[in-house]
């Protein structure tokens, strides 16, 4: 019997890409569905040719019927300019890149159910007229999820920018959010990072159904509220928490050497730094994670790269394809002194390995969304380092609702994360009774991860209701 077709897009990004491409997986191995796999390309091709993406996408690394497609590549020169900030720019690829969308549909055959990504909803019109049920996968927490369904509401009743309010705002039925952890998108009004942001979270309620990355056991306090607050249930479509969606464990030859040593070390003994596929940090930023690092004493591996005083996100458009020679930005002296204590990896490495390894006992992360189901399903307490999007929102739930991070603290009035303060928790996670519990309370959630994601859990079952709905469809 031939199987159900269903299309999946991603936007741009691998913080976009991964989750999709490993639903899409799952659909195909356990849901005996057939996927077609849109790609947004680029005549630049920076977002599916970077070293990171092109490694997923090889054709070896996917299920038989699972298919890429290639959507017709948008000319960046003419749509984007060099003043665009990251989700503008993003978001304007991807809406030249979905012109083509309705003619592909009818060339691949239309599907029993279109799953877009959190910002590609202009989809939602082509699924209306080819009369396609349209689903989103919502990349993000759920409590970021509510908080952005909840930015609709606010932007009409509050007058002037979410940035100057006197006191944090108060998400029904949900913990409060900071002024201060606000995402950049959501604080000033006139921005074009703004106005995006609100024009696709004002449209997630026009999809039939909305896929969460997430489960019962790990945001069950938001969870309730969106089903049961009377605000969420007159906005939100159905949901399905189907998580975590994280990326599987890959072999990859890169990553032999590092490997190859965490086999040497002490079981939880190692810190992994590494802060996303596009995470950058300032040149005296990184002097100081160097010299905290050393003073710790414990012992490290760091995926390091070029400082830039720009951006946090410096890298969001060509991780893995930047020249970078560590020794001639960290500080003088710091590689000799921790030979042997500490390995130092250029611009990317696979994440998944290490955290799945026993020696690696703390993750100095920058709590983006698929990193930090990562490191929950391998059991790893967090340092919190957040850099931009929703993840200062993330950093506080996880350190302060959830309790699997710490969060360094800055002196008032700094940016900058002092030495001390990092050699500080480091210690704190590697050996001190804080890490301990910390360590404790992640591998509870890892075991409910696990049930969650098994044949009869609350994620399977969840994703098994949505597919026999698409296979009952006549």
């Amino acid at each position: 019997m031939k199987r159900q077709h269903v299309v999946v897009l991603p936007s741009l990004g691998l913080g976009h890409l991964i989750p999709l491409l490993e639903f899409s997986k799952r659909l195909v191995l356990h849901h005996d569905l057939q996927i077609s796999f849109l790609i947004i390309t680029t005549t630049t091709d920076n977002s599916s040719s970077s070293a990171a993406n092109g490694q997923l996408l090889q054709p070896s690394n996917l299920p038989p019927d699972l298919h890429l497609v290639q959507l017709p590549p948008v000319d960046v020169d003419k749509v984007t300019n060099s003043e665009m900030q990251i989700l503008t720019r993003v978001c304007t690829i991807t809406e030249e890149g979905l012109r083509s969308l309705k003619s592909v549909l009818m060339d691949i055959g239309i599907p029993k159910a279109l799953i877009v990504d959190l910002f590609c909803t202009q989809a939602f019109e082509v699924c209306r007229e080819l009369s396609i049920p349209a689903y989103s996968l919502i990349t993000t927490s759920v409590s970021f999820f509510a908080f952005s369904l909840y930015f609709v509401e606010l932007d009409r009743t509050v007058e002037g920018d979410l940035a100057d309010l006197p006191e944090p705002i108060q998400v029904p039925g949900c913990g409060p959010v900071r002024i201060e952890d606000l995402l950049d998108q959501a604080r000033i009004r006139n921005s074009d990072e703004y106005k995006w942001f609100l024009f696709h979270t004002s449209r997630w309620r026009l999809a039939d159904g909305l896929f969460l990355n997430s489960w019962e056991d790990f945001e069950p306090v938001t969870l309730q509220a969106i089903r049961e607050n009377p605000f969420f249930k007159s906005v939100t479509p159905s949901i399905y928490p189907i998580g975590p969606v994280i990326k599987q464990e890959e072999p990859d030859e890169s990553a032999a050497e590092y490997m190859s040593w965490l086999d040497k070390q002490p079981p939880d003994s190692v810190v992994f730094v590494a802060l996303g596929s596009g995470g950058t940090l300032s040149g005296e930023q990184i002097i100081e994670l160097a010299w905290g690092l050393e003073l710790s004493r414990q012992r490290f591996i760091w995926v390091v790269r070029k400082p830039t005083e720009a951006s946090s996100s410096g890298t969001f458009f060509n991780v893995g394809s930047d020249t970078n020679s560590p020794e001639e930005y960290l500080p003088a002296g710091f590689l000799e002194k921790t030979q042997g204590v500490g390995v130092v990896v250029p611009s990317w490495a696979p994440q998944v390995p290490v955290l799945h390894h026993p020696s690696t006992g703390g993750f100095i992360t920058h709590c983006g969304w698929n990193s930090t189901l990562e490191t929950i399903v391998h059991g790893v307490p967090m340092i919190a380092w957040p850099l931009y999007a929703e993840q200062k929102m993330n950093a506080t739930v996880l350190a302060e609702d959830i309790g699997v991070a710490i969060k360094p603290k800055v002196k008032t009035g700094q940016t900058v994360v002092g030495r001390e303060q990092i050699a500080r928790v480091v210690r704190m996670v590697i050996e001190g009774d804080e890490g301990n519990t910390i360590r404790r309370r992640v591998r509870e959630l890892k075991e409910t991860a696990t049930k969650a994601l098994d044949a009869g859990g609350s994620s399977h079952e969840s994703v098994c209701r949505v597919v026999e709905e698409w296979k009952a469809l006549s």
